[in-house]
């Protein structure tokens, strides 16, 4: 098991515009205000989705287009580093107008209608840096030791 102690950070609320990706945004979003460990959060619309499951026994994302406007009922996820930048890891669950729910991985691909977020920095004396995980196959945070920054 991994753990670090973390301290409260910076707090930001914002809206994303009319057509950014979400997933891209969000990322930029951290990358322009060095944030590189925290929790993320939204909830607004999208006009389309792509999202993602992993398979677990082939070691590959299964990934879903959803052309249809959808709601973002939530969307919730991390930050940490990947190859030296801030990366959000962040899951979405979405309805459509039948008020069915589908939900996954949130993937590049999916544009924002109207999208307020909210993200919460910490501080820590150790990086979460995400490192290939044989074990799995996915990006992950490293299971017992943190680079110090």
């Amino acid at each position: 098991m991994l753990t670090i102690p973390t301290r409260p950070g910076r707090c930001f609320m914002g809206r994303l515009a009319k057509g950014d990706d979400l997933l891209l945004a969000l990322e930029k979003f951290c990358q322009e205000h060095n944030i590189t460990l925290g929790e993320v959060r939204a909830l607004g619309a999208v006009t389309k989705a792509r999202v993602g499951f992993y398979h677990q026994e082939e070691r590959k994302y299964q990934w879903l287009d959803l052309p249809n406007p959808r709601e973002i009922l939530s969307l919730i996820g991390n930050i940490s580093v990947k190859d030296g930048k801030p990366m959000v890891h962040a899951h979405v669950t979405l309805s459509g107008d039948d008020g069915r729910v589908v939900g996954g991985h949130l993937a590049e691909g999916t544009p924002v209608f109207a999208c307020e977020f909210a993200i919460h920095e910490y501080q820590a004396d150790q990086v979460l840096a995400r490192q290939n995980d044989p074990e799995t196959g996915l990006m992950l945070w490293p299971v017992n030791v943190a680079v110090v920054k």
